[in-house]
């Protein structure tokens, strides 16, 4: 018997057996229960589970599609309303989306990012989700954002320069996907001249700048949802997967 097994038959039930298996002998089982030999003795130094038990392992699915859904429906939205498709114009039907959905649910998908080590998709799909709890608090009165500006003019410029600030973040997040696949890249790329479009059209009030990016990021959504079914859609799930393409120095 070895030491840990002769640690254990005089800290735990005696009467339960106790063997071993692996190829190192580096599992021990107590009765039904299955531990390794190296987690054991932390489960005896501190464990707060009564017995004897090995730490609990953590295990998390692929947050990506969830966080790349929230964003391409929230866009695919708000961007028929900028192309003013049907004559719409008021853009408050996005407000819910971009709270619950495109904002919070996708905040939640890129702090699971951060948890399974993915720096770059933390800090794109939680920013992003940031953007659009922010873009929802500008268009709900409640919070009196923009009724506190009586000029629509100086409204109008201050807008502009939330989106040039969210162009500029796009265009860095953007350069750090060009080892990446060419939809992912090209959602990036095309996201990014959405926005500078949109920024443009509030600094110029040109009508034609706002719609024309309102068109961009409907085909931005569109390849948003496209990325997020590639990362769900499995041989064992789907008849239809998709196979990467990836850009030049990009991992094959």
């Amino acid at each position: 018997m070895s030491d840990v097994e002769k640690n254990i038959s005089h800290s735990g039930d005696e009467h339960q057996p106790i063997t071993t298996s692996g190829a190192q002998n580096e599992f021990v089982h107590i009765g039904n229960m299955k531990v390794r030999k190296d987690e054991l003795l932390n489960a005896f130094g501190g464990s707060l589970y009564p017995g004897i038990m090995a730490p609990p392992t953590h295990k998390f699915a692929n947050p990506g599609p969830l966080g790349l859904s929230a964003f391409a429906l929230t866009t695919f939205v708000l961007s028929m309303v900028n192309a003013r498709a049907m004559g719409i114009h008021n853009p408050k039907v996005v407000v819910g989306l971009a709270f619950f959905y495109g904002g919070f649910i996708q905040l939640c998908a890129g702090m699971w990012e951060i948890a399974v080590e993915n720096t770059f998709g933390g800090t794109a799909l939680s920013s992003y989700g940031g953007f659009w709890m922010s873009y929802a608090a500008i268009q709900t009165d409640a919070f009196g954002i923009a009724s506190s500006y009586d000029d629509e003019t100086e409204l109008a410029n201050a807008i502009a320069f939330y989106l040039l600030g969210w162009t500029i973040f796009t265009a860095m997040i953007t350069v750090c996907t060009m080892k990446s696949t060419v939809a992912f890249f090209g959602m990036f790329f095309l996201l990014t001249i959405t926005f500078l479009l949109l920024t443009i059209g509030d600094f110029t009030r040109n009508e034609n700048c706002t719609r024309a990016g309102g068109v961009l990021g409907v085909i931005v959504a569109f390849m948003a949802w496209y990325n997020a079914y590639a990362g769900i859609a499995t041989p064992q799930n789907s008849y239809l997967t998709v196979k990467p393409v990836f850009l030049p120095g990009g991992r094959v």
